[in-house]
């Protein structure tokens, strides 16, 4: 599914009405027509109860106006409030208004701070809130008293409905511009916004319901928007079943070189993790000195001792060792726990560099090419890299505040200029590839937070890479099976406590649910009003 930005989807009504020829008025009367169908299938028993409509001057208070209609027209009290003189509506959205007035639909100017001042008592005394205010168009912070008013329907403590993006989020990075709305349930057209999907929006956004307002299928294929959903459907489609006779000999050997002292749980977690995802053989290549403990730990991997400082850290010795064993491996898994010495550091930098075999580098693998990135332009094999935010920063010699603020555009400029598959992990993990394609995940849960999991999630995308599949469907499959692993576990053992070595071990029963077709629910249905 499409994930669009404002632009695009403005495109795509600026197409449907003048080269298809469906009329503006026709697209606002389905969007109105169905958010209030939405709200009243969310909301019921409405009868009896007050529902006050707050519109701005734009297309977004149009969409209101026909809400209050339908409203109206189901014998529900509905009043509007206007922020701004009537006379300034125009277009589509003036003639929509102009139809409130024979339905005798109250509409009440609010033009100024003072006007709603005057007004705060009467509308203490709505049930319910439809936010028409400012929709996907805005670019700037919320000021004067369109703030005012936001913070007062937030205060009011009682649920609000937007229509189409919640007022004050940008709807292409699903940051808050200064102040924004927060819905219990957010109607949207067409397609979700990145801004819906993304954090915090998400949290603001609430319930997201997309509903079609008739938006060819040929115009929306002709803006090419190059985000999307990462949906249980797609995810579904890249599995191969495997064939009767397959033994581990065709079902992919991987190295992982990982570990340093104090860092052994991060090499384990990343083999047995490959293991979980079907990779058919794994090498645990490790600091010498950390193999007695390495085979301690793991059962199904094997393990090799490599080349070591006095410290238990790998250094340049272990590169000869290092791409003799890769040489008859598929792919390469790079960085849990290996540390940050400057002997290492160098010893990544030229792997990186020279490795034949397709590379998943994560933790401090990322760490040690900082400064360095101009390596990942030299590399031999495609290349994988699945940073946190703070690894992101280090990377882009930024800041983590500065990678979240559009976290969907800095890991696609960053994954075209290095000809990479990034993978941003946090909350709606951001996953970019080198022609500029981003897709964001819809599974996961905030039980995520706790160390391990990173490990955990490098091992899946190594073990799909090594099973065959490309690096765009060894990533999607990762990142989405990581994240329904921990999702299963939040429902049946809490929503935070449970292990990465247990989101690992739940992994093959969310692969089989996939293949059998048990698919989990996208959208969690949510108490009545």
């Amino acid at each position: 599914m499409y994930l669009v930005t404002a632009d695009e989807m403005r495109e795509m009504d600026r197409e449907t009405i003048e080269t298809f020829g469906l009329p503006g008025r026709i697209l606002m009367e389905n969007a109105g027509r169905l958010a209030a169908r939405v709200l009243m299938n969310t909301f019921r028993g409405l009868s009896g109860r007050r529902v006050g409509v707050v519109a701005g001057r734009g297309n977004n208070g149009g969409d209101g106006f026909v809400v209050a209609r339908y409203l109206k027209q189901k014998d529900i009290p509905v009043t509007v409030y206007l922020l701004c003189p009537r006379d300034k509506v125009q277009g589509d959205a003036a003639a929509n208004l102009k139809l409130l007035s024979p339905m005798a639909v109250p509409v009440i100017e609010i033009t100024d701070s003072s006007d709603f001042q005057a007004r705060q008592n009467e509308m203490q005394t709505m049930d319910l809130w439809v936010d028409a205010i400012l929709g996907t168009g805005l670019k700037s912070d919320v000021k004067g008293f369109f703030k005012e008013v936001i913070e007062f329907l937030n205060s009011t403590n009682k649920p609000i409905f937007s229509v189409d993006i919640p007022s004050g989020l940008d709807s292409d990075t699903g940051q808050v511009r200064g102040l924004c709305i927060r819905s219990h349930t957010t109607a949207t057209f067409a397609f979700p916004k990145i801004g819906h999907i993304l954090y915090p929006g998400a949290a603001y956004t609430g319930r997201l319901e997309i509903v079609d307002i008739g938006i060819p299928a040929h115009i929306a294929e002709s803006v090419k928007p190059a985000q999307y959903l990462l949906t249980t459907d797609r995810v579904k489609s890249y599995l191969m079943p495997r064939k009767p006779d397959a033994h581990k000999g065709n079902t992919g050997h991987l190295l992982v070189v990982s570990g340093s002292t104090g860092k052994t749980g991060a090499a384990a977690m990343t083999a047995t993790s490959a293991v979980r995802a079907g990779a058919g053989l794994v090498t645990l290549g490790v600091p010498r000195r950390l193999n007695p403990v390495m085979e301690s730990l793991v059962v199904e991997a094997m393990t090799y001792p490599l080349p070591d400082t006095a410290q238990g850290f790998l250094d340049d010795s272990a590169y000869d060792p290092i791409m003799e064993l890769v040489s008859s491996k598929r792919c390469l898994a790079l960085g849990p726990g290996v540390g940050t010495a400057p002997e290492t550091a160098r010893l990544v930098q030229r792997i990186v560099e020279t490795c034949p075999v397709p590379m998943v580098i994560d933790a401090d693998g990322l760490n040690n090419l900082a400064g360095h990135t101009d390596i990942l332009q030299k590399t031999k094999a495609p290349v994988v890299l699945t940073p946190h935010p703070g690894e992101m920063a280090r990377l882009m010699d930024t800041t983590a505040q500065q990678i979240q603020k559009d976290r969907v555009q800095n890991a696609r400029d960053f994954a075209v200029r290095f000809n990479v598959h990034l993978v941003l992990k946090g909350a709606a993990t951001v996953i970019a590839h080198p022609e500029g394609t981003v897709y964001v995940n819809t599974t996961g849960n905030s039980g995520m937070a706790s160390g391990g999991m990173g490990d955990v999630l490098t091992g899946l995308i190594a073990g799909f890479l090594t099973q065959g599949y490309s690096p765009e469907a060894a990533c999607h499959l990762g990142v989405y099976v990581h994240g329904a692993a921990a999702d299963t576990l939040a429902q049946k053992v809490g929503p935070f406590g449970y292990l990465a070595s247990e989101v690992m071990n739940a992994v093959p029963g969310e692969i089989k649910k996939l293949m059998d077709g048990s698919l989990p629910t996208e959208q969690a249905d949510l108490k009545p009003f």
